[in-house]
């Protein structure tokens, strides 16, 4: 993989998460009375559904954002990753089946993404770490 192809792939990634987070953090409030809702009849306590449902929107804002500038890459793909996999665990548990392929594409992304890491160029980790 060369630098351009990492960059774009980054930043597609990025742009998903960032927004996924941006247009619930307004929102926050309802998105939260939502999950606890579609999680109402699965084997997950409310007490364990609510508290993630006010982290994911600022996790995937978080790791959007720095995947978009390039700021510690490699922790956020490690990020991502492991927040796909809570929610693959998710949509399992309220099988969900049809949001799985976009979850496991997500999750490949990140996985494909740490792979090449090293064609980090166009990055502020890039401008700030490697001198």
């Amino acid at each position: 993989m060369n630098t351009t192809s990492f960059l774009l792939l980054r930043l597609a990634i990025g742009a998903s998460m960032f927004g996924h987070g941006l247009v619930r953090l307004p929102k926050l409030n309802g998105f939260s009375n939502w999950m606890v809702g579609t999680f109402e009849k699965s084997m997950l306590p409310k007490a364990m559904v609510t508290p993630f449902s006010y982290l994911l929107p600022i996790a995937e804002f978080t790791i959007g954002l720095l995947l978009l500038s390039g700021l510690f890459t490699k922790p956020a793909l490690i990020g991502g990753g492991l927040v796909m996999i809570i929610l693959i665990l998710g949509s399992c548990l309220i099988e969900n089946w049809e949001i799985l392929p976009s979850q496991l594409i997500h999750t490949a992304f990140f996985a494909i993404l740490l792979q090449f890491a090293a064609n980090n160029t166009y990055s502020l980790d890039n401008l700030f770490f490697n001198k």
